[in-house]
């Protein structure tokens, strides 16, 4: 159905669509709103309203903390030798930190020889300083602060181990026998070079049975806490890999614990070759009572027999030696009257003054 221009109202509508208007007018016209939507808007509008300003105050928290985070993280950079420059992540410059250094003065403004003269250097301190917070002086470029640091890598090991040539003057000393006849005796080594060396082991300390004394009755122990060598120092105190500067000297002690009384009168010994004291025969009347005989050994071959007949022990020792664990110098210091026992020895010891 066509209609002319007459057809159309005031409003530009033609008669269908005023139809239909009023139509839509009608269907709507018997709705009514029910009580409780006063109570919900009047609910509704406040709740919105404030989800607005949460939001408002969120993106404000987020480009604050934006704001500080970014010049803090730079300024962390600076110092510890990042070439990091807000100017330069901002497109305001590419200047190296040679020209930074040139172009910024004496009173922290901008010099007018050479570098960049946009201004930018000047407006660098203020964008790296968080909010709230005190002022940090830059002292020109960004990886200042790092000139001269240490690295891990600078720093230095302990000395070299102590070669045989650093080691000397080498004494060894025995004391007299305590109340239990233990007796406790000292080396002493020497760093004799002019440069300090590390002490790398114990050494090594062996012990040779002499006259009367029984090698199979000699034998030799470290120290440990609890065994018969009381007055040896506690091992806790030994030092491993000992620093010795030049003219200082470690100490390694030891202590002889006999098990066994060197034979006396009526014995006699065979000086280690048949394993043990054994019974002298009785002298003949044409042998003094004091004369040296020889029997047939374990080996076959002859060995001296020490007879004694006036009560006194056998002429026996143990020889303790102690040589370095450069494999020089070696020292030796004799214990007498030592037959049969144990031969304690301590780590390396510091020497104290």
């Amino acid at each position: 159905m066509n209609h002319g221009p007459d057809d159309q109202s005031l409003d530009g509508l033609d008669s269908e669509e005023l139809a239909l208007r009023r139509m839509l007018h009608q269907a709507v016209g018997q709705i009514q709103p029910t009580d409780a939507v006063l109570e919900h808007l009047r609910r509704a509008v406040p709740a919105r309203r404030a989800r607005k300003r949460h939001a408002a105050i969120g993106m404000a928290a987020a480009a604050l903390l934006i704001g500080t985070a970014v010049p803090a993280l730079l300024h962390v950079s600076n110092v510890t030798g990042t070439a990091s420059d807000p100017s330069v992540i901002a497109g305001h410059g590419s200047q190296t930190k040679e020209d930074k250094n040139s172009s910024t003065g004496p009173d922290g403004g901008e010099s007018t020889s050479g570098g960049n003269t946009s201004g930018s250097v000047e407006s660098k301190p203020s964008s790296s300083v968080p909010s709230g917070g005190a002022a940090t002086p830059d002292k020109g470029g960004s990886g200042g602060s790092t000139t001269g640091a240490t690295s891990p890598m600078d720093t230095p090991g302990p000395p070299a181990t102590c070669e045989a040539t650093q080691l000397g003057s080498a004494t060894g000393s025995v004391g007299d026998p305590d109340a239990t006849g233990a007796v406790y005796g000292t080396f002493r080594v020497v760093n004799v070079s002019t440069t300090p060396c590390t002490v790398s082991g114990d050494g090594t300390v062996a012990t040779t049975a002499q006259g009367a004394a029984d090698p199979t009755k000699v034998s030799s122990a470290a120290h440990s806490a609890g065994d018969a060598a009381v007055n040896l120092p506690d091992p806790s105190l030994a030092v491993s890999g000992l620093v010795l500067q030049p003219g200082a000297a470690y100490t390694v002690q030891f202590a002889w614990v006999p098990s066994e009384a060197c034979p006396t009168t009526g014995t006699t010994t065979d000086g280690g070759t048949t394993g043990g004291p054994t019974e002298s025969p009785s002298p003949t009347p044409t042998e003094s009572p004091d004369t040296t005989t020889t029997t047939e050994g374990g080996d076959g071959g002859p060995s001296t027999q020490l007879v004694t007949e006036d009560g006194t022990p056998a002429d026996g020792s143990v020889a303790v030696s102690y040589t370095t664990d450069a494999g020089s110098p070696t020292v030796t210091a004799t214990v007498a009257n030592a037959c049969a026992g144990v031969v304690y020895k301590t780590g390396v010891l510091a020497e104290t003054t």
